[in-house]
């Protein structure tokens, strides 16, 4: 069983190792060359990873879903150090989303 302090600080950390490759040598560090190509083909690597977790949710193991899971929030990371977003700020957004209904939070999202 992990380690549940390691495990509640695994995003920041990856997030921290994401951001610390920005600018690294592309020819040795695969998050290095994802940066290099830059926000689409990053987005586009988001989108992917996100379609192979469905796609594992309606047809593989559990442990498939939790493999392409972490691809995915790997890659999601990459995305959120390439558009400046912290770690910290999706953690304030959903904090203020907890206990809200989630019917409720979409309605007031129209409203923005």
């Amino acid at each position: 069983m992990p380690d549940t302090d390691k495990s509640q600080h695994i995003l920041d950390a990856l997030y921290a190792t994401v951001s610390a490759r920005k600018g690294a040598d592309p020819e040795t560090s695969y998050t290095a060359k994802l940066l290099a190509k830059g926000t689409p083909k990053i987005a586009q690597k988001v989108g992917e990873e996100g379609v192979e977790t469905v796609i594992a949710a309606l047809a593989e193991s559990p442990q498939k879903v939790a493999s392409e899971s972490a691809d995915l929030l790997y890659h999601l990371t990459v995305l959120w150090a390439d558009q400046g977003v912290k770690p910290e700020d999706v953690w304030k957004i959903l904090a203020e989303r907890q206990g809200i209904s989630g019917i409720a939070e979409k309605a007031s999202r129209k409203s923005d």
